[in-house]
């Protein structure tokens, strides 16, 4: 049997004709660059989300160099953030020229450890950057006293966690100052391609951010301020557009092969040697990814044994963003962040897509079985 990591033509196959239908509107509209659809699709975002504004630009990536910028972040100026997360995060921050300040990470969850915070601010602090990993949600309600008492705004990297909700039932992305969010097409909300989503709750804010994502201009030619080009296209949003009302039912599903997954784990006798994902208590995690620890050393050797099983597999994320050969200039060393370090030891991601079987999981947890004899 064959089980890849991810699947996207399944999807595509039960959605073709909605999709198609959607690109021949767009093509006949020759309207490709923030057109109607983009417009529609921030009008749905803030309908799914719950926040007061939405804006679209070109990626993940962007949103979180546009929410920095949209604060006024400057060069060493210093922003809280984790080690263990796409490289994405802390580059938005090095590349205004400011400082990333990394915080170590929560065992189980794998999101940045709140007690750490504190400790890290300096007079330097401007903004506290974290990540919910992997579709569930960081500690916020604590993260967000922490950041009122020290009047420090708070940019939600929720690029993995559209439609996740926090212990108070609040949306990933509309808790802090800035949401920002990406549709990679491996993410549950995901584009043929490129493209992200900023949201926000205050009116100033927002209207900085739409200036920023075109060059710091509202009227064509005059420039208010310096922005970036940060254009989501009118295909793109048209195939989110397609995509989003089925959002929840494809989250559901993840959530219930995860489900499946630690049930079989249990029921093979694995979980002294597999750690299985933790989930807060009254959290809707959505489960991007899911990701299991290997606790006996044997991670690449599992891996590998994977891949001759036909099971696909990846490790989210084997290198910390503190050990990175660009971030030399930090002066880290290994140990600084110890969780994040055995994190990128130990942990490897399987199959979690909509469409998968309870047969493919089946295959892949007795695999697994297999190579522990």
């Amino acid at each position: 049997m064959k089980v890849p990591l991810l699947d996207l033509q399944a999807q595509y196959d039960s959605i073709k004709e909605e999709l198609n239908s959607a690109l021949r509107r767009v093509m006949d509209s020759q309207q490709f660059i923030m057109g109607p659809d983009v417009r529609a699709l921030e009008d749905e975002v803030i309908s799914y989300t719950h926040a007061r504004h939405a804006i679209a630009c070109a990626s993940g990536s962007d949103a979180l160099l546009l929410a920095l910028m949209a604060l006024d972040v400057k060069a060493d100026d210093e922003i809280i953030t984790t080690p263990y997360s796409f490289f994405a995060t802390a580059a938005a921050v090095a590349r205004l020229g400011a400082r990333p300040v990394f915080v170590d990470i929560e065992p189980d969850t794998y999101n940045l450890d709140v007690s750490k915070i504190e400790a890290a601010v300096t007079e330097r602090t401007r903004a506290i950057m974290p990540v919910h990993l992997y579709g569930q949600c960081a500690e916020m309600n604590a993260m967000m006293g922490i950041a009122e008492s020290l009047k420090l705004p708070v940019i939600e990297d929720a690029a993995q966690a559209i439609g996740a909700t926090d212990g108070a039932g609040r949306q990933a992305g509309t808790i802090g100052a800035i949401g920002c969010f990406s549709f990679y097409p491996s993410k549950n909300l995901g584009a043929s391609g490129d493209g992200g989503m900023l949201t926000a709750n205050d009116d100033a804010l927002a209207e900085r951010l739409r200036m920023l994502r075109v060059h710091g201009s509202t009227t064509k030619y005059y420039h208010s301020l310096i922005g970036i080009n940060s254009r989501l296209d009118s295909l793109q949003a048209a195939i989110l557009r397609v995509k989003l009302p089925y959002l929840d039912k494809w989250s559901d599903a993840r959530r219930a092969n995860a489900e499946r997954y630690d049930q079989l784990f249990i029921d093979a006798g694995l979980t002294e040697v597999i750690g299985l994902p933790a989930v807060r208590d009254n959290v809707r995690h959505i489960f991007n990814q899911y990701v299991i620890r290997v606790r006996d050393g044997r991670r690449d050797q599992l891996r590998e044994h994977l891949k001759e099983e036909g099971v696909g597999t990846d490790i989210y994320y084997p290198v910390p963003l503190h050990l990175q050969e660009c971030f030399a200039y930090l002066d880290h060393r290994e140990g600084d962040f110890p969780e994040a370090e055995r994190a990128a030891r130990e942990t490897i991601a399987l199959p979690i897509y909509p469409e998968l079987t309870a047969e493919q999981q089946g295959y892949v947890v007795e695999s697994i079985r297999g190579f522990y004899g």
